[in-house]
């Protein structure tokens, strides 16, 4: 049985831990523009790792204690894109993703963009479309790889070709992300030719 939404709690633990996710985004960027080094690697990995935690555990508190709200429900998948937005635009930004693998970053962040409309969209029209174990697979390694990546040289030093496997991990999760986008992007199409 699912919890109907509540109209105003903007200073839950949840949305608390949400606006934690977004001031996140501006600290990473800063991380890997004003500073260099191992010391700018471990700050943005730790960064993102943080906002990935509270991620899942502001989503899992707001359900545990009932404290699901309209604007959790709205800026929780805000945050999201915004880190992961942020944390592919830096990584080219730097060279980490460089050359063809840039193609899948831009996979990433068109999927992104298409669900979030997608979503808007079949919001309007009343429909939820369920998000499938395969997309939480996708997020899952987009995750890590996006975390190995932004640890970079530093994790190499103790892993030795991180970078290849933060960049391999990269295109599982782009490869899935066209799979499970096509799953949204479908379900859309059926809807508005139905409407």
């Amino acid at each position: 049985m699912s919890v109907a939404p509540a109209r105003s709690a903007p200073l839950t633990l949840p949305n608390i831990l949400t606006y934690g996710r977004i001031a996140a985004v501006p600290a990473l960027v800063a991380c890997l523009y004003f500073m260099t080094g191992d010391v700018a690697r471990w700050s943005a990995f730790g960064l993102f790792v943080l906002a990935g935690i509270t991620d899942w555990l502001d989503g899992y508190l707001a359900r545990a204690w009932e404290q699901q709200s309209t604007l959790g429900a709205m800026l929780d998948p805000i945050a999201d894109k915004l880190l992961v937005g942020a944390a592919l635009m830096m990584l080219v930004y730097d060279g980490t993703i460089s050359k063809l693998s840039i193609w899948a970053a831009i996979i990433i962040l068109c999927r992104e963009i298409l669900v979030s409309g997608l979503r808007e969209f079949l919001a309007e029209l009343n429909v939820k479309v369920r998000v499938s174990v395969l997309a939480k697979w996708k997020t899952t390694v987009q995750m890590i790889a996006l975390a190995v990546l932004l640890a970079g040289p530093a994790a190499a030093k103790y892993v030795p070709e991180a970078d290849m496997i933060g960049i391999i991990l990269l295109w599982i999760a782009a490869l899935l992300t066209l799979w499970t986008g096509y799953d949204y992007l479908k379900a859309g199409i059926k809807h508005a030719m139905s409407h």
